[in-house]
């Protein structure tokens, strides 16, 4: 399992959205405003994707410095795992 220096970060970035999406669930059960519930929705949805963001934006540093570097995967597997995550770039 390969271990990237952003991955604690990421890790207590999903930590919190997680807190925040269980406060959710007790905001509606608790018949809360809409727009308060809307509100924490769209924080919880910015926090995941910045946290998939910083994900792949990692990701692809360390294929690259893979691709450059000593001992380099083949330049089709690195294009190939390239290809494979920007597709989640989209959002």
């Amino acid at each position: 399992m390969t271990v990237h220096a952003s991955h604690p970060d990421i890790i207590n970035r999903l930590k919190r959205a997680a807190g925040h999406l269980h406060s959710i669930v007790a905001m509606l059960e608790a018949g809360r405003p809409c727009v308060d519930i809307a509100q924490q929705l769209q924080a919880v949805e910015s926090a995941i994707g910045n946290a998939k963001r910083t994900l792949i934006h990692d990701h692809i540093d360390h294929c690259l410095e893979q691709v450059v570097g000593e001992g380099a995967q083949p330049a089709a597997t690195s294009l190939l795992e390239f290809k494979a995550i920007t597709k989640y770039l989209s959002r």
